[in-house]
């Protein structure tokens, strides 16, 4: 009975191991660059046309409280967007490249810390009382510099996660062009 188990135990080694031969790699440093400019080329642009009608909305406002709803549909809409966009690179996977999974990892969570810094904004900016205008917009305006520091620092540092094969694919797809 002891050497079935044994016998089980190499063919669950044997098993494992070629399974793990046989899970795919990631896709191509053009294929995955291509993914990542199809995600945060719509994101770009939904961000801009939501701080310009932000931007062109908030000075229209006749009070206080439109200016607020305005800001906070655009603080979502941007959250949301951040979001949508990290979920698309996340699902163009690992980079078949030197470095892949921390360059995959470090977009993803650049655009998890945007999200989340929008989100904040955005609570923020619902918490604002809008009954003394002067106190509301210079708080909108303390809301704003955090939020601006926190994009800030959410920024990828590509320092650490240079990929030859990827800069070379980000400068040549269409997609990011």
């Amino acid at each position: 009975m002891r050497r079935g188990r044994v016998g089980f135990g190499a063919l669950l080694v044997v098993a494992a191991g070629l399974l793990g031969a046989c899970v795919t790699e990631g896709p191509p440093a053009r294929v995955w660059a291509a993914s990542v400019c199809s995600a945060l080329n719509p994101w770009r642009e939904e961000i801009a046309v939501l701080t310009t009608r932000a931007q062109q909305q908030t000075p229209n406002a006749t009070t206080p409280q439109q200016a607020k709803e305005n800001l906070v549909r655009m603080l979502e809409g941007a959250r949301d967007a951040s979001e949508r966009a990290r979920g698309r690179v996340e699902a163009a996977g690992v980079p078949e490249v030197d470095g892949g999974s921390a360059i995959a990892d470090g977009v993803t969570g650049s655009l998890a810390e945007m999200r989340d810094a929008y989100g904040r904004a955005g609570e923020a900016m619902r918490a604002l009382p809008t009954g003394d205008a002067a106190k509301f917009y210079e708080d909108v305006s303390a809301v704003m510099v955090t939020l601006q520091r926190e994009y800030d620092a959410s920024a990828l540092d590509t320092g650490s996660l240079r990929s030859t094969e990827l800069q070379q694919a980000f400068g040549e797809v269409p997609e990011c062009l």
